[in-house]
């Protein structure tokens, strides 16, 4: 679907990721709402933006199914139309393992990056059936398809997400409403901060780094997936690298990503 004069939501449009879609769409000629927990967050993406008068920033805790619902009625009253959503809102688990994690950290994970799609998903879904052409797009992870130790529970719900939006393309095969998996890998963002297990943002380094994929790179290629009405595909190097390892040798490849993040520090 091409974004241009299209009217889009994103979540977690205050920050990382999110926000790069958020400007990436703007760019392109789209009327945005961007969705988040976070006020300051949004007000730092208009400003960015420009004060641009196609976005429009609503605090939204997408882990509350009613205040979802009162959103997407309110913004559909409001504009007329959605043609698409953007669900990249998400946070992670602190690396350590199942046994040791609390199960309210568990429950936490799950809300926002599971339920939260799907609440959001749900709420425009039959409003999105209407249009003559709509667009659902969901971002998963590298840790969706492939065991990351000390991440099961990210990991867990991003193969959730997976399978739900799997589910959900065949579903609306026959229909105007097209929808889009996207798995990225490691990337340059501010996530563990947001997820609240670190006061620090990302630094320097890992801004610069080779090995991990830039916020506008990401936002970049998922928005051109999304106008090539493009099922399902991975971002980075190292998702790319892993998805076909894991595709060959499953147990080689989960043995490897052992190894591999046994070394890192987290």
């Amino acid at each position: 679907m091409r974004v241009l004069n299209k009217n889009i939501v994103v979540t977690g449009g205050g920050n990382g990721v999110g926000r790069e879609l958020v400007l990436n769409l703007l760019s392109r000629g789209a009327t945005v709402i961007a969705v988040d927990i976070n006020q300051a967050g949004l007000q730092e993406t208009f400003r960015i933006s420009g004060d641009n008068e196609r976005l429009l920033t609503r605090i939204v805790d997408i882990t509350d199914k009613k205040a979802v619902s009162y959103f997407a009625e309110d913004i559909i009253l409001k504009l007329g139309n959605i043609d698409g959503v953007i669900n990249n809102a998400g946070i992670i688990q602190p690396f350590i393992q199942l046994k040791d994690l609390k199960l309210e950290q568990i429950d936490k994970v799950m809300s926002v990056n599971f339920y939260g799609t799907l609440y959001m998903t749900k709420a425009f879904l039959n409003h999105l059936l209407t249009r003559p052409e709509g667009h659902i797009v969901n971002i998963a992870s590298m840790g969706g398809f492939l065991p990351v130790p000390g991440q099961s529970s990210y990991g867990s719900s991003k193969a959730a997400v997976k399978l739900m939006t799997e589910g959900l393309y065949s579903e609306l095969l026959d229909t105007n409403v097209h929808v889009t998996l996207v798995f990225p890998g490691a990337m340059a963002t501010d996530i563990k901060k947001n997820s609240k297990l670190t006061d620090k943002g990302v630094t320097e380094e890992e801004k610069n780094s080779k090995m991990l994929l830039k916020p506008d790179t990401a936002a970049e290629l998922i928005i051109k997936g999304m106008e090539k009405n493009k099922y399902r595909f991975c971002i980075g190097k190292d998702a790319k690298a892993m998805n076909f390892l894991y595709s060959m040798n499953p147990g080689f490849a989960t043995r490897f990503i052992k190894r591999v993040m046994g070394t890192k520090e987290h």
